[in-house]
């Protein structure tokens, strides 16, 4: 039996959870910072929403601090 293709895929499928979890973590806090700002325009949720592809629910949640997956 070979393995060494199985584990090869083990390996780029773990370093593909690892860096998708890298960006979901990046673009939480970037939309955060966004939301946060004392600037912030009425419509900003909105576009944060279209651009993540997150409901708004799920903004206001991240906003307060406890995320789960995000919802679309």
């Amino acid at each position: 039996m070979d393995t060494a293709k199985l584990e090869l895929a083990a390996q780029r499928y773990r370093d593909a959870e690892e860096a998708l979890e890298g960006a979901r973590l990046d673009l939480q806090a970037e939309a955060v910072a966004i939301l946060r700002q004392d600037d912030a325009k009425r419509g900003e949720q909105a576009e944060v929403a279209r651009i993540t592809g997150w409901s708004r629910e799920y903004l206001r949640r991240l906003l307060k601090g406890a995320p789960e997956e995000p919802r679309r």
